[in-house]
């Protein structure tokens, strides 16, 4: 049932929706209603449409190792899950699968990794650098948390693009979720990363125990204040090898509002339709896709380590050849009438 205040918010998304404030997202994320979620989600569609064209970009997903440093409560390649075999894919291995997905088409390749010090940056730089002499392709790097330097030494060898979420922009969660890490120093390295002239990506997962709809609210607002080129959403999926196996998953509709309220508020950044949201839901990616995401990362790691980089269980495609993965989403795009996107897709913040 649309109420006068349910009224003066859809209004708002509709005429100047980037200023929408906390209590008004909060609002917004706590509607039920079909009718009121189907006029938020048409809004965000039409946002998406005019900020960013009717493109989906496709980047080309290689996880190159599942080691890790960290022992993140709710991550499957957590330090403290002995019972997952670990792999590294050879330097050599990871540029050569990069260079078949771009003669296959693809604009961007995205690598990413646990934190995994075996790759420092000089060998994530020969990797990067081995590509782009190879193929004409954006990279993004996602490897987690380096140093200002190392940073450095990546942007300088062509790396173009650099995600790295906070999860949640609740300091007493985070530190809660994330032993041994800093909320601080992750909002700082966003911040250098810009600074350093990286395309940057950021993002929140939805439905984290103890997780409000204030912490979503603040989520969709820190994007906007760090103004994200790139905003990844998903929902958190409980893994058994992990502390928080017994809670409750994230909720498809929940994800769905966040997405909606993120185009709505960040108006052009980049937003995918995860694959994790794919995973709770058979047609998850199509839904986000059709309420403000316009990003899909295929995953073209070789078949042989896939299964193996589970931060969690389940994951759509997991089971599928590279080729056969691409294939399938090009074909679900094309048959929802968008068009892949010929370009780089770089940010459209500039």
């Amino acid at each position: 049932m649309q109420t006068e205040i349910a009224a003066h918010v859809l209004n708002k998304c509709s005429s100047n929706g980037s200023l929408l404030n906390k209590e008004e997202i909060i609002e917004v994320l706590s509607w039920q209603d079909e009718a009121l979620l189907e006029r938020l989600f048409q809004i965000a569609d039409d946002i998406r449409k005019n900020q960013c064209g009717d493109d989906v970009h496709l980047r080309a997903l290689i996880e190159f190792s599942n080691h890790c440093s960290r022992n993140c409560l709710y991550c499957g390649i957590r330090r403290g899950n002995k019972k997952l075999e670990r792999y590294r894919m050879t330097p050599d291995e990871i540029v050569d699968t990069a260079v078949k997905a771009c003669s296959a088409g693809f604009k961007t390749i995205v690598l990413q990794s646990g934190e995994d010090t075996w790759f420092a940056a000089d060998k994530v730089s020969w990797i990067v650098k081995a590509i782009k002499d190879r193929a004409g392709c954006a990279i993004t790097l996602c490897i987690g948390e380096r140093t200002l330097a190392e940073y450095e030494v990546m942007k300088k060898a062509g790396a173009d693009r650099y995600l790295i979420k906070y999860e949640t922009a609740n300091p007493d969660l985070y530190h809660a979720l994330h032993p041994e890490m800093d909320y601080e120093n992750r909002i700082n390295i966003l911040l250098w990363l810009k600074e350093m002239g990286y395309q940057v990506g950021g993002g929140n997962m939805v439905g984290l125990p103890g997780q409000t709809l204030e912490d979503l609210a603040d989520d969709i607002i820190l994007a906007r204040k760090l103004n994200l080129d790139m905003m990844g959403i998903g929902p958190f999926i409980p893994h058994s090898e992990t502390p928080l196996h017994d809670f409750p998953g994230g909720d498809l509709k929940m994800v769905l509002k966040t997405v909606a309220v993120s185009r709505i508020v960040t108006l052009n950044s980049h937003i995918p339709a995860t694959t994790a949201t794919g995973t709770i839901d058979a047609e998850g990616r199509q839904k986000a896709l059709r309420c403000g995401a316009n990003v899909i990362m295929p995953n073209l790691t070789p078949a042989k380590y896939r299964k193996l980089y589970e931060i969690y269980p389940g994951k759509k495609c997991s089971d599928e050849e590279p080729g056969r993965c691409a294939g399938c989403i090009k074909t679900m795009v094309k048959s929802m009438g968008r068009n892949i996107a010929p370009d780089y897709g770089h940010s459209l913040k500039n």
